[in-house]
Formats: C-alpha cells, sequence, structure tokens
C-alpha cells in the first residue's frame, strides 16, 4: 500500500453547507479537475453509509471508470468513501470540516493509497499519472479552490 495525501484550505462558509456540497456526490465533477461525472448506483441516491457510485475520470486523452463505497457520514463533520477498480483497491478519500478561527469551515481532504502492486502497475497506463501523489495533491488543491468557490458564492 502507498501514500497520504492531506490539503486544507478555510472556507467562508457553514461546515454543513460545504459539507453538503462534497456529500452529494454528483456535484464532485464541479470541484475535482479529474472527475467528469459521478452517479448513484442502486437504489440508494444519497450519503449514506454503503451507498455507492461510479465515478467518471479522464486525464488527457485517459478516461477510466471506478466505484466507490461511502463508509462514513457525519454531516458536517465528515464524509469518506473508498474506491475500487474492479475487483481491486484504488484509494480511500475522506473530507474533515472543523470550524475555522474568525468564522467558516476549515476543509482537510485526504486521499489514502489502498492501490496493491497490481494497481501501483497498471494505474499509470490507465490514468497517464505515473506520480499519483503528486499529481493527487495538485488536483485536491483545484478541487478545495472550486469548493470554497462555490460554497462562500452561495453563502454570501
Amino acid at each position: 500500500m502507498g501514500e497520504n495525501v492531506s490539503v486544507e484550505r478555510v472556507v467562508a462558509a457553514p461546515a454543513d453547507a460545504v459539507w453538503a456540497m462534497v456529500a452529494d456526490v454528483t456535484r464532485m465533477c464541479e470541484f475535482s479537475p479529474e472527475n467528469t461525472r459521478c452517479e448513484w448506483i442502486g437504489k440508494t441516491k444519497e450519503a449514506v453509509v454503503g451507498a455507492r457510485f461510479r465515478g467518471t475520470n479522464e486525464n488527457g486523452k485517459k478516461k477510466w471508470n471506478t466505484v466507490a463505497t461511502i463508509v462514513d457520514v457525519q454531516p458536517g463533520r465528515s464524509f469518506a468513501f473508498v474506491v475500487k477498480a474492479g475487483p481491486f483497491g484504488v484509494a480511500r478519500w475522506e473530507y474533515r470540516f472543523v470550524p475555522a478561527d474568525g468564522g467558516g469551515c476549515r476543509v482537510t481532504e485526504t486521499w489514502i493509497d489502498q492501490r496493491g502492486i497490481v494497481g501501483r502497475t497498471f494505474g499509470g497506463p490507465v490514468s497517464g499519472v505515473t506520480d499519483r501523489a503528486d499529481h493527487n495533491r495538485a488536483g485536491m488543491e483545484t478541487t478545495l479552490e472550486r469548493l470554497a468557490a462555490a460554497a462562500e458564492k452561495a453563502s454570501a
């Protein structure tokens, strides 16, 4: 198994509102530079533990799908899901929300690499990314920047 990367940002919006934006996985493509679509799988169409969704991602000409299962839901506090590509573990994504000094909230996004040897070997050719940790760090910074802009505009 691999690395962990965390990025944080203060958002001038209430934690509950920012959490709701993240937990509505169908909106992830608005924030993430790599995700182009998320859609719920099955009957459950909301953020509850056990709900599943399909993510469609692209990097240049490379495109791939993953399936995620929500594993942590604490409104206004935390949201997490684990990602698989077929039978192979890919990652755990976590979002934490805590009150920030002066108002708003501090959002921390964490990527926990769960790829085994197969995922590390074939992940690069499938996604076009050889250094997943650095690539994700840059993408996470963009994600939180876009999330903050949307949340701050909505709460203005």
